[in-house]
């Protein structure tokens, strides 16, 4: 399970920070899935390995525009770039209404269906071949969710002694069994997968949080999950200062809330455009981290634009370098 970060500013770009989008990879080497489209994130997958014809579905968290503005342009594009399989998009109910009248206003023809489903109706949840999703309600100005993205379909282990003592003698049906699949002998014995085989490790979790005020919204998400991808627009003293009107989590509000639920990596997005990595004059983004790691212990990480995490079978979160003979990788940050 791998994520890449399409832009990391909140409200506006900067020079170095695009706004809000998330690739997540999981299930095949090119299959993936976007979770929020800011202005510009087409231009931005141009420099991934990303295409619009493997995108398996669209995740809106909520309708502000640094976050969905993309849509329009992006969904044209796919069309251009020959997609012609159905593409769903999971959203607030105002983004159908967006995206069919910028559509039809510049008179945009799809040649594929867009599948709207609406995030807010009652008992939500989706799935596909390879990743099953729920969300999370969450405080801000407008209706927002976070999505919990929670693999299937996990590697399992033949108890082939178990197989032996019942007469099985290996063939096609163990590999049946393997995957998950029930078998009827010739016989007419019925093999139940869950009698043969043993998974050993708890499914990877990610939960990927829209704009939100109260990380605290997120506890029982957060349940299970290796990793949360969080909003951290403002330092403490920043969210002091601005107010409680904006609705945004500073550093200090969400790392507390990750070390009280004990989440094992968290990584920290959608940081205000007034933070700069290098200016003599400006806040640094140094100034988030450094008040995140005051209260939160855990594996912290603060993500640009373009970085890629992959969440490994055993929970380790790791960074994945750009290097051109083939991925290598590190441990993230600590």
């Amino acid at each position: 399970m791998q994520f890449t970060f399409l832009g990391t500013s909140a409200g506006t770009p900067t020079r170095q920070r695009n706004v809000t989008g998330l690739a997540l990879q999981h299930g095949g080497p090119k299959g993936w899935y976007l979770v929020d489209c800011g202005e510009g994130t087409q231009h931005q997958l141009q420099r991934t390995h990303h295409s619009l014809v493997q995108l398996r579905a669209i995740f809106i968290t909520h309708v502000h525009g640094d976050h969905s503005f993309g849509l329009p342009g992006l969904l044209a594009s796919a069309s251009m770039a020959g997609r012609t399989e159905p593409l769903p998009l999971i959203a607030p109910g105002p983004i159908k209404a967006y995206v069919e009248t910028a559509l039809a206003a510049t008179d945009s023809h799809l040649g594929y269906d867009i599948e709207f489903i609406e995030v807010h109706a009652d008992g939500f949840q989706w799935q596909d071949g390879h990743v099953h999703v729920t969300t999370a309600a969450l405080s801000h100005r407008v209706p927002t969710v976070a999505y919990v993205f929670t693999e299937r379909h996990l590697e399992r282990q033949l108890l082939t002694d178990r197989l032996r003592a019942d007469c099985i003698e290996a063939g096609p049906s163990w590999g049946e069994l393997q995957r998950g699949r029930d078998v009827t002998l010739d016989d007419g014995r019925v093999l139940r997968s869950d009698d043969y085989t043993a998974i050993h490790r708890t499914p990877r979790r990610v939960v990927v949080g829209g704009d939100n005020d109260t990380p605290e919204c997120l506890r029982e998400a957060c349940e299970g999950a290796q990793v949360l991808i969080h909003e951290s627009t403002y330092t403490q003293a920043v969210s002091d200062h601005v107010g409680p009107k904006p609705q945004h989590s500073s550093a200090e509000q969400v790392a507390r809330f990750a070390e009280a639920v004990g989440l094992p990596n968290l990584v920290l997005t959608h940081f205000s455009s007034r933070y700069q990595f290098n200016h003599p004059s400006a806040p640094l983004i140094d100034e988030i981290e450094q008040e995140a790691r005051r209260f939160y212990s855990g594996n912290l990480n603060l993500a640009r634009d373009f970085d890629r995490y992959r969440l490994e079978r055993d929970g380790r979160l790791v960074a994945v370098t750009d290097e051109p003979a083939g991925e290598k990788s590190e441990p993230a940050a600590n």
